[in-house]
């Protein structure tokens, strides 16, 4: 759906007595707000505190508070409240003594409480007094009283412009800068009980990020994420997870992302990240002397990033850093920061999340591929003859190389069958008469696996290859582990056999990035043996460079090596061959999403083994694709079977029309959620009928019908609703015919109407006519 009519209610109400696996979710209507809209919300005046940066804020029930910062003078320590509802300012009620003004500091909300760590203090116009804290201060949201924690024991070094989060009942703080040198340890400290609370130096493990500082935090998924920030000479864009329960630290891979696939944001420092649902979203920063102001976000799940596009109606903030950002509900809230000029901003911004249910696409076919179910081919590889089992319907979309092979491999069959028939006849002939068939030989409805012969491939790396096929990725072994970048070599070299463009660049990414002091002879001498040109090229180039040179040729494998290679390696040192740059723009293939719906647009029509039936017309589609996304057709085609191939297609009584069933068709095959809101209407209870592994397509119907009722088609959605028995939609069209009725008299398909509808019409328009109205009338006549 487009951004400009996609909106999301305020809340989501479930009705889970329908079923276990799905929450059954029901229409309401109401104001919503536009999804992935950003709303400039009134600024903070002047009176009420300064436009700051540097500072922190934090979300409380339906409030921000915003503490701390510079105002590019002074340093501040006042504490501001933002009403998300009233959308009003005003200085938090505050006793006690607050800590000193400072910036950089850290701030998180525990219970009922802020906690504030840190930061730099100090007179920064007289530039006296400049130092680091590691003081941690209470304040209670409830009685507005600040309390400093004085903390026995062990204390974390004084710091500024580092990352802190609460995670099971603790304050956690990784990094920062210490006045001398970035700082890459973390510290935690219980929040529970302020007695006996002591800060514990956390021994961590893993890829550990570099020293750095100015960068943010965010937990989801019990996991705490740190992205880019000022790491010297070292600064990346590398997202690093670190997991609470085993103190290990993990770099996220990119290799996994193509040429051509949304990269991560650009290495940036003094942005913001917040966690909403499986998402992280990064905004503004210094990215290399520039101010972006595009939202960044990443999924968890399928960890990969894109650029959220605003919808068309929205007030965008300018690119920015230093700034601050909190989640209340389903919208992220913006505030101030250093805009162009080193001006300080006091602005605020709302940012409409949208919340739908993950796409399980890739997942439902991937389950299709480990469980093996409904196989109709049966690949023969290798000198071995190792044998993988498949999908005709999905292999030979992807792949046009292997769709050649299986028709060529049909053909043999079809020609053996017909040898064989004409065969048995003529032995019938000769013998007078047919002869007596042992029971279990007759032909049953199951057909015979389709034996594809390709002894090219060897079993491990074509499963690899298959994976791909059915997910769009491939599992990614060991990073940097000898025996496993050969494996990917060998699915490269399948890859280019079989003109799969999409893998070849997946299988380059990972070994290039798999590539290391310790491997790289190996993979160059098995680049050279497989021909494989361009990860050789690689391998040539990492030996000769000055950092790793002198490593690599005082190593046993160096030895070992080839002559004619290690020849190759001294000559390149001495004469680098020139650098070779293409513009030359990159074949990235076809995804999973393009190929499947290019199936269902007539590219699969040969494979098809089962016939839907909406009402009494046929719709030819394949058995494995509807089984992989519906538990109905799977528990079907497992258990009974129809013997005729035919299946009649209902949602519960009710059966859609051809439109929605082609939506419904176009979700199972290839996930797309994007329909007429009539449709949405006969499909809003599909994913509980046919059992879908989530309510995603339900959120979007839902989404699409509170949201895109109009004149001109309520009608017809009026139709459907009486139909489908959806009493309220039918109210609310009901609501909108009556309101807007000389325009809907208008409407051409009104006398198209059944009698009963047309009734029910005139009944709402009697209803919603007032006693004074009918006195008016009355009196005309």
């Amino acid at each position: 759906m487009s951004c400009k009519s996609t909106k999301v209610a305020p809340s989501v109400d479930f009705d889970h007595s329908c079923s276990d696996s799905v929450e059954y979710l029901t229409l309401n209507f109401g104001p919503f707000e536009t999804v992935h809209r950003w709303r400039r919300l009134p600024p903070c005046d002047e009176f009420v505190g300064a436009r700051r940066s540097k500072h922190t804020v934090v979300a409380y029930r339906d409030a921000i508070y915003v503490f701390g910062g510079d105002n590019g003078k002074n340093m501040l320590n006042d504490l501001l409240r933002f009403d998300v509802k009233d959308c009003s300012w005003c200085r938090a009620f505050t006793t006690g003594t607050p800590p000193a003004p400072r910036y950089h500091h850290s701030a998180v909300v525990y219970g009922s409480s802020m906690f504030v760590f840190g930061g730099y203090t100090g007179d920064i116009y007289s530039n006296s007094n400049l130092k680091n804290k590691n003081d941690l201060f209470e304040y209670k949201f409830a009685t507005g009283q600040w309390t400093e924690w004085k903390v026995e024991g062990s204390l974390p070094v004084a710091r500024s412009a580092h990352g802190a989060t609460v995670y099971n009942d603790k304050l956690w703080i990784f990094a920062g800068y210490d006045g001398n040198a970035r700082l890459n340890d973390m510290w935690t400290i219980s929040l529970q009980d302020r007695e006996h609370a002591c800060w514990e130096e956390i021994d961590q493990s893993g890829e550990i990020p570099p020293s750095c500082c100015n960068f943010p935090v965010a937990v989801c998924r019990d996991k705490m994420f740190v992205f880019s920030g000022q790491s010297g000479a070292k600064i990346t864009n590398n997202l690093f997870q670190f997991e609470f329960k085993g103190h290990m630290w993990t770099r996220i891979p990119t290799e996994h992302l193509l040429r051509g696939s949304p990269p991560p944001p650009q290495r940036r420092y003094g942005h913001t990240m917040v966690a909403f649902d499986r998402h992280l979203y990064v905004f503004g920063g210094a990215a290399d002397n520039t101010l972006p102001n595009e939202l960044h976000c990443y999924d968890v799940d399928s960890q990969t990033w894109e650029v959220i596009h605003p919808s068309q109606d929205s007030e965008m903030p300018s690119g920015r850093l230093f700034h601050a950002a909190a989640v209340i509900q389903d919208a992220m809230y913006i505030f101030g920061g250093t805009v162009d000029n080193n001006v300080r901003s006091g602005e605020m911004y709302r940012f409409q999340f949208s919340s739908y249910p993950k796409c399980t696409l890739h997942e439902d076919y991937g389950k299709l591929w480990e469980n093996r179910q409904f196989c109709d081919v049966e690949f023969i590889l290798g000198e071995r003859e190792e044998r993988v089992l498949g999908h005709i319907a999905i292999v030979t979309v992807r792949c046009q190389w292997l769709r050649k092979k299986i028709l060529q491999a049909r053909d043999r069959q079809r020609q053996q069958r017909t040898k064989r028939e004409s065969s048995e006849e003529s032995d019938e002939g000769a013998a007078g008469g047919p002869r007596d068939v042992p029971a279990g030989s007759k032909p049953s409805g199951t057909q015979p696996l389709l034996e594809v012969s390709i002894r090219e491939a060897e079993a491990q790396p074509f499963e690899v290859l298959m994976q791909f096929l059915y997910t769009d990725k491939i599992q990614y072994p060991r990073r940097g582990h000898v025996q496993d970048v050969l494996l990917i070599m060998d699915v490269y070299k399948l890859a280019l056999s079989f003109k799969l463009s999409r893998l070849e660049q997946l299988c380059v990414q990972y070994i290039e990035a798999s590539v290391d002091l310790q491997n790289v002879l190996s993979v160059c001498e098995n680049a050279n043996k497989l021909q494989l040109d361009q990860l050789k090229e690689h391998c040539l180039n990492f030996v000769v460079k000055e950092s790793h040179f002198n490593q690599v040729i005082m190593t046993k494998e160096f030895e070992r090596l080839s002559t004619p290679l290690i020849v190759e390696i001294v000559r390149r040192k001495q004469q680098p061959p020139p650098r070779v740059y293409s513009d030359q723009p990159v074949d990235i293939g076809t995804s999973l999403v393009q190929d499947m719906k290019a199936c269902l647009e007539g590219g699969g029509l040969e494979f098809c083994d089962i016939i839907l039936l909406l009402d009494g017309h046929p719709r030819p589609a394949h058995k494995a694709i509807l089984a992989a996304r519906s538990s109905y057709f799977e528990a079907m085609f497992r258990s009974f079977m129809p013997e005729d191939g035919q299946v009649n297609i209902s949602i519960g009584e009710m059966v859609p029309s051809k439109q929605a069933f082609e939506s419904m068709l176009r979700y199972i095959y290839y996930g797309d959620v994007n329909m007429p809101p009539e449709d949405s209407l006969y499909l809003f209870a599909a994913p509980y009928y046919y059992g879908f592994s989530n309510n995603r397509l339900q959120a979007y119907c839902k989404q699409n019908l509170e949201m895109n009722v109009t004149v001109e088609n309520v009608l017809q959605i009026l139709e459907a609703a009486d139909k489908t028995q959806a009493l309220d939609m039918k109210k609310h069209c009901l609501h909108i015919i009556v309101h807007q009725f000389i325009k809907v008299s208008k409407l051409p398909n009104l006398r198209s109407l059944s009698q009963l509808l047309l009734l029910d019409i005139i009944e709402s328009l009697a209803t919603h006519i007032s006693d004074k109205q009918c006195a008016e009338m009355g009196s005309d006549i």
